[in-house]
Order: C-alpha cells, then sequence, then structure tokens
C-alpha cells in the first residue's frame, strides 16, 4: 500500500507541474502585452540594455522549447514566443535573456550547472543499469554505486534550482526596469514565471524521494546481508 501511494505521488506531481505550466501558458499566450513588442524584441532589447551585443537570437520548432544556449552565446525562442506579443511570451523570451545576463556575471550556480552536466548526463544513463542489477541479485556494493551515479544526476537538479528562479528574478526586473510591461501587468507576468518554474520544482522533489527510497532499500539489503 506504501509504495502504491508513493509511486501516486511520484507520478502525480509532475503531472501537475505539467499542467500548471500549460494552462498558465495557454492563459496568458492570450492576453497581449500593452506595449504589443514580440518575444524577439523583448529579448534583444533585454540583451541590448545589458550590452549582450553579441548574443543571438533564433527561432526554433518545438513547444515551450525555448532556451539559452552558452556554447553559441544563443537565445532559442520557439515560434509561438518569437513571434508573440502576449504576456506569456514577454516572459518566456525574458527568462531565457535572464540565463545569458547569468552567463556574462558569471554566475556561480550556472557554472556549477555547466561543470556538471557530463557527470549528470553519466549518472542518468548507467546509475539505473547498476542499481537494477544492484537489486535483483542482492548485490549491495552494486546498488551503492548506481545510487552515487544518480546521486550526481539528483545534484544537478538541485542546483538548477536556484538557476532557474534566478533568471527569473532577472526577468522580472529587466522587462519592469525598460518598461516592457506596465505595472499592472507584473502580477501576470510572475505567474507565467512561478509556473514554468514549479517544473523544476517537481523533478527535483521526485528526484530526491526516489533517491531517499533507494538508500533506504539499500541500507536495508546491507543490514540483511550482514545478519
Amino acid at each position: 500500500m506504501f509504495y502504491l501511494f508513493y509511486f501516486a505521488i511520484i507520478i502525480l506531481i509532475p503531472l501537475w507541474a505539467q499542467m500548471k505550466v500549460k494552462s498558465t501558458f495557454a492563459r496568458y499566450s492570450r492576453v497581449p502585452s500593452s506595449t504589443y513588442r514580440r518575444g524577439a524584441e523583448v529579448a534583444r532589447e533585454i540583451l541590448n540594455a545589458n550590452g549582450l551585443y553579441q548574443v543571438g537570437i533564433e527561432e526554433q520548432q518545438g513547444q515551450l522549447s525555448d532556451h539559452y544556449d552558452p556554447k553559441t552565446k544563443m537565445v532559442r525562442l520557439s515560434s509561438e514566443i518569437y513571434h508573440g506579443h502576449s504576456l506569456a511570451a514577454a516572459a518566456v523570451a525574458a527568462h531565457e535573456c535572464g540565463h545569458a545576463i547569468q552567463d556574462s556575471d558569471g554566475y556561480a550556480f550556472l557554472r556549477i550547472r555547466h561543470a556538471l552536466v557530463p557527470v549528470a548526463n553519466l549518472g542518468s544513463n548507467i546509475s539505473w543499469v547498476l542499481i537494477m542489477i544492484g537489486i535483483l541479485v542482492h548485490l549491495s556494493g552494486m546498488l551503492l554505486l548506481g545510487i552515487i551515479f544518480m546521486a550526481a544526476a539528483v545534484l544537478f537538479q538541485l542546483i538548477t534550482l536556484p538557476v532557474e528562479l534566478n533568471a527569473s528574478n532577472r526577468a522580472m526586473n529587466q522587462v519592469v526596469s525598460l518598461g516592457l510591461i506596465r505595472n499592472v501587468e507584473e502580477r501576470e507576468t510572475r505567474k507565467v514565471l512561478n509556473a514554468a518554474a514549479l517544473t523544476y520544482v517537481a523533478a527535483a522533489a521526485v528526484a530526491v524521494l526516489e533517491l531517499l527510497r533507494l538508500v533506504l532499500i539499500y541500507t536495508g539489503m546491507n543490514r540483511n546481508n550482514n545478519n
């Protein structure tokens, strides 16, 4: 019964976060900003205001596929955001510019996250193989190794939280100080940014819960092997 409840939680939390993001984005993508600037124009104005003339802006396919690429110094916006005149478009474009500003400022958590990418990718790819082998053949050492690899991936997700929250705070400061939204639109814009942050919070919470569950399995297996 406990495991049914547990798995229901780790499935429902991400689903709820995704539904919240999609519903909030859908709602405010229908609300035009008072300045009626396209997402690409919002991004360009923020980047220029911070002296980031070298950072480019590209349109790309996919919904909510927006991101900043630190290697190519490129803000990539989905078509809906790139061409959109809505509060949602302004919020998302500003958020990605927040990452570009972090990169320019040498924001510590962003640097740590970049450094952890290869370790996190390795941990994500190999951890469950080691964990399943360890559980199936009752090798606590193999399970522990899998947990260590998984912990690296979890650490990456935890480091992502301050990076994303800080980018949203920077985004709000930029759109307000540059007059890209009006004061009466701040609440709605923040709702879009907060909803997006929920996905990262949910992912981190689920990852930590799963890591703790595996640690309990390991301690139980280790105890049984010593008896």
